[in-house]
């Protein structure tokens, strides 16, 4: 256990240190106006004076003195514990937070480092669109969920849009398409179904020729079939979100967005 009182009298900042890996302790509020200095005071002595690699800390999520402050000392966070500390008669979450002995702390890169653990994220979604001679849509039938989709899914992390609606392509149709730099659409999709709000780009490939659909097969596990539907069938598949959206891009391919498949 490695004690800083950090000149502030009546309150101590504790770290308890196992290894190269040290835990922040606070005691209980009230707390001094220096408390971002305390706990700087305290991390820079645990990291420079006592050869710790990782400090990590937990606080409440409505505990705003001691989340502003890891703010500033340049905490940043790792995730949210659901229901992890007795407040009252009931249960709140925490906030994991971190520092490491290599992070850029009192520089500008340190504080958008923080910043970029602590703004809000959004998921981001690419699907292709790929009508044969006939108008027929390809969708594809998964093993997990009883609606269709099309071509497509989650982007990863650095991964643009297009590079992910390609990949995706690939990975679940077997062939490498060659897609349209500019979505047709992007729709923002508000929570549902257990899954918070996303961005979704839907590339329109255009028609494709009957050899390169000959060579289109399911290629990855999640896809249990792939459909040629006509589009007026396509309601009895897909969910009504999809419909709009797909509706909307056969209707008229001028690019632009959306919000839950409706015209903002």
């Amino acid at each position: 256990m490695v004690d800083d009182e950090s000149g502030f009298e009546d309150f101590r900042i504790q770290v308890e240190v196992m290894g190269d890996i040290g835990r922040l302790l606070l005691d209980d509020p009230p707390y001094p106006e220096g408390l971002t200095r305390a706990i700087s005071l305290a991390s820079d002595d645990a990291i420079i004076g006592h050869d710790v690699r990782r400090l990590e800390a937990r606080v409440a999520v409505d505990d705003g003195d001691v989340v502003r402050a890891l703010h500033r000392a340049g905490y940043r966070r790792e995730g949210r514990l659901r229901q992890a500390r007795v407040r009252g008669n009931g249960w709140v979450d925490e906030y994991v937070y971190s520092r490491l002995a290599t992070d850029e702390i009192y520089t500008r890169t340190g504080h958008t480092g923080m910043l970029d653990s602590v703004l809000p994220t959004k998921r981001v979604i690419s699907h292709v669109l790929i009508r044969d001679g006939a108008g027929r849509v390809l969708m594809c039938e998964t093993t997990y969920k009883p609606d269709w989709e099309l071509p497509g899914g989650v982007v990863e992390p650095i991964e643009s849009p297009h590079a992910g609606a390609v990949r995706e392509c690939l990975e679940e149709l077997g062939i490498t398409l060659d897609i349209p730099g500019t979505p047709t659409l992007i729709d923002w999709m508000p929570p549902a179904l257990g899954w918070s709000d996303a961005i979704e780009f839907i590339y329109d490939a255009g028609v494709v020729d009957a050899n390169l659909a000959s060579l289109m097969h399911p290629a990855d596990a999640e896809i249990g079939h792939l459909h040629w539907a006509e589009p007026d069938h396509l309601a009895d598949h897909v969910t009504a979100l999809s419909a709009r959206r797909i509706t909307a891009i056969l209707s008229d391919r001028t690019p632009r967005a959306t919000e839950n498949g409706f015209p903002v």
